[in-house]
């Protein structure tokens, strides 16, 4: 199984997400595109908060300096993101790709996050409430619809929204996986006690 997690926007919990899901499933994991926090990036806090002894973490196609839109991060690097050159890691495992930012953040001219998407990714959508939340939560399942890409499920972010919740899953026909609340922090005990929640959820994707 390959799993895309992507997000309604930027800093809605995919990482921790990703690093959740990556730990229920003992899956592999990779994020194409890392731009700025290089030092720290999504890959280190992945490997820093799964404590499974099968998971590999594999290297980004593109290391970008700067934290910003990776067609922006990419230009000021002199170079121009080439989606021939971002090759999907060969594993026999299960597999969890973290996207960047939101599914419309530029590449290039040419090139969305949403082009990453293969055939046979299924989408795992991070949604956090916020207002105007469930508005950028449905504009991201048409964006995904109208390129025919099934949203398979999503995880919310935060405090419960019970009204927002039902409504992002009735408009959507996704299953819900799961809700990370508003954590003071995360290490690999919260990170395993998410992963056994969202455990039997994931599997039936």
């Amino acid at each position: 199984m390959k799993l895309f997690i992507t997000g309604i926007g930027t800093d809605v919990g995919k990482t921790m997400a990703s690093a959740i899901v990556t730990q229920a499933l003992e899956a592999d994991y990779w994020k194409p595109i890392q731009a700025g926090d290089l030092d720290d990036s999504d890959s280190h806090k992945v490997q820093q908060l799964i404590s499974n002894p099968v998971s590999q973490i594999f290297e980004n196609s593109y290391t970008l300096t700067t934290a910003a839109s990776p067609h922006l991060a990419a230009a000021i690097d002199g170079i121009t993101i080439d989606l021939h050159h971002i090759k999907e890691p060969k594993t026999k495992n299960n597999l969890v790709i973290e996207g960047a930012g939101g599914i419309l953040v530029p590449l290039n001219e040419m090139d969305c996050i949403i082009d990453l998407i293969q055939k046979d990714y299924k989408v795992i959508l991070v949604s956090r409430h916020y207002l105007g939340s469930i508005n950028h939560t449905l504009l991201t399942y048409e964006a995904l619809k109208n390129r025919n890409i099934q949203l398979a499920g999503i995880i919310f972010s935060g405090d419960e929204n019970k009204a927002s919740e039902e409504i992002i899953l009735k408009k959507t026909g996704a299953k819900f996986i799961g809700r990370i609340d508003n954590e003071p922090y995360f290490d690999q005990n919260v990170i395993q006690y998410y992963a056994d929640k969202f455990r039997e959820n994931l599997l039936l994707l």
